[in-house]
């Protein structure tokens, strides 16, 4: 099958092909394809549902690299022979990445990797640094960002975003886990962890994934033909989160995650959310007698803690009506960004 080179700005060692829907990745001539032989691996840098990641050293080069390998699939932890999910879900975050080539907010696919032994495949990336998580709730011990950092920080994040969503590609579970911080501090924040990444180049119905913490409202709420919005929605938790040093939304399950998210932006009215009564799970949900309609947003973060400007932008994307949700583009454009002066911290 010819491989159509489909997205701006190839991976000079990889093509991607998505007239199917699904992303598939080919080999050019010059790519990069490693043995697990060829590196050493040096430490633990973190773990997730699909798998963890290493930071490794090539033996040859010298190069620092961070390698995420997946963990076995269900046939193999009942003592099956592979089916081979695990090496399709490698190749597909590996196409998503080699599709975002070169953007300087989101990490870079060096090479593929084989475990000759496992006959494992493994994406190896460009090593960052700490995740955002890890130095707002430990380095910083939970000390709220000052807002002309947060600023610097969801610029970086919206120009991610807006590079992704050109190319039709929904991340689906941006936190700050999966946000990555460089040696320079939040002057150099990228994007990671593709692995549950979709083209909308594939036919819905799209299942449920993704952080709770962190999911739109109407994911929660069984849509199932969702758009690059829910990145919009994941992005103002993460917004709301550097500024107040915890998540905003932080409920037990589905069901008391869009209340918390209810208790703060208020009950949604017709005239203010028309689609929510359509939601296939709106008419399950029990609503306790204390939520009230009004939106409560401004009262989390008042004007000493965030500017008219900048609010404008949190409340923009904390938006449950998708149809007033601010886009990545439409975003940036805000006066939050354009009258910003460079003076955030590394």
């Amino acid at each position: 099958m010819a491989i159509k080179r489909v997205f701006p700005g190839d991976h000079p060692d990889f093509k991607v092909d998505t007239s199917g829907g699904a992303p598939r990745l080919a080999f050019c001539k010059r790519a990069r394809y490693w043995s697990s032989t060829d590196y050493q691996e040096t430490r633990v840098l973190g773990e997730g549902g699909f798998g963890g990641v290493v930071e490794a050293r090539h033996l040859t080069n010298g190069w620092t690299v961070a390698v995420k390998k997946p963990l076995p699939c269900a046939h193999e932890a009942v003592g099956v022979a592979c089916c081979g999910c695990a090496d399709a879900r490698t190749l597909r975050e590996a196409a998503f990445l080699a599709a975002c080539h070169r953007h300087r907010a989101i990490v870079e696919l060096r090479a593929l990797s084989l475990d000759p032994f496992a006959r494992k495949l493994s994406v190896v990336m460009e090593c960052v640094g700490p995740s955002l998580h890890d130095v707002l709730h430990q380095h910083r011990q939970g000390r709220p960002f000052p807002e002309p950092d947060v600023r610097c920080i969801m610029e970086q994040l919206l120009g991610a975003a807006k590079h992704m969503h050109g190319l039709r590609i929904i991340h689906r579970d941006i936190k700050p886990g999966n946000i990555l911080v460089g040696a320079d501090g939040i002057r150099n924040i990228k994007i990671c962890d593709l692995g549950l990444a979709l083209s909308m180049s594939e036919p819905a119905p799209y299942g449920q994934h993704g952080t709770r913490r962190y999911m739109a409202p109407e994911m929660l709420l069984g849509k199932t033909d969702y758009d690059a919005t829910v990145d919009m929605w994941s992005l103002g938790c993460v917004m709301a989160e550097l500024l107040s040093g915890k998540p905003l939304f932080d409920g037990d399950d589905d069901a008391q995650q869009v209340l918390a998210i209810f208790r703060v932006l208020g009950v949604p009215l017709f005239t203010i959310w028309p689609a929510y009564e359509s939601l296939p799970l709106a008419g399950k949900l029990v609503m306790p007698p204390h939520v009230i309609s009004r939106n409560k947003l401004r009262q989390h973060f008042p004007e000493d803690c965030l500017s008219k400007e900048g609010f404008e932008v949190l409340k923009g994307l904390l938006s449950c009506n998708i149809d007033k949700r601010l886009s990545a583009t439409t975003a940036l454009r805000r006066p939050w960004f354009a009258n910003a002066v460079v003076d955030a911290s590394a």
